[in-house]
């Protein structure tokens, strides 16, 4: 198995709620909309899609309940202090729930962390340590 990830699917609570995040509020385009699952266009990254949370703990054999940090984060990283800023704005003018302002990181880099209406927590960071980062903008 390789180090890489094909799709990211993210079980939601309220498919419309999630639909409202992430387009209206983080700007997200919608490529595909199949009712139970929706995903969004990445501009040839790995795509990320919704599916209502009880039918994909279904799907993957688990319980749709579960509670606290799960382990995952999803990252996105910037080209600039300034942007994180601005996506860590973004996010909570549209509902989310700042974990950790921007600021200065431990490693030396810069970022904040915030968790979308369903609990996914989303770390924004920028760092000029390494000229091949893996940038989403």
């Amino acid at each position: 198995m390789k180090a890489n990830v094909s799709a990211i699917l993210l079980g939601v609570r309220d498919m419309d709620r999630a639909k409202e995040f992430y387009t209206e509020g983080l700007g997200w385009k919608i490529k595909d909309d199949w009712g139970i699952s929706v995903f969004f266009e990445t501009e040839g990254a790995t795509p990320v899609g919704f599916y209502g949370r009880e039918g994909l703990a279904e799907q993957v054999g688990t319980s749709p309940e579960g509670s606290g940090f799960s382990g995952l984060v999803l990252t996105y990283v910037v080209r600039s202090e300034g942007r994180v800023d601005e996506v860590v704005e973004e996010a909570r003018k549209a509902g989310a729930t700042i974990l950790k302002p921007a600021g200065k990181l431990p490693w030396g880099g810069y970022g904040g962390t915030f968790a979308d209406p369903d609990g996914y927590v989303w770390s924004l960071a920028y760092s000029d340590q390494k000229a091949d980062q893996p940038y989403a903008e």
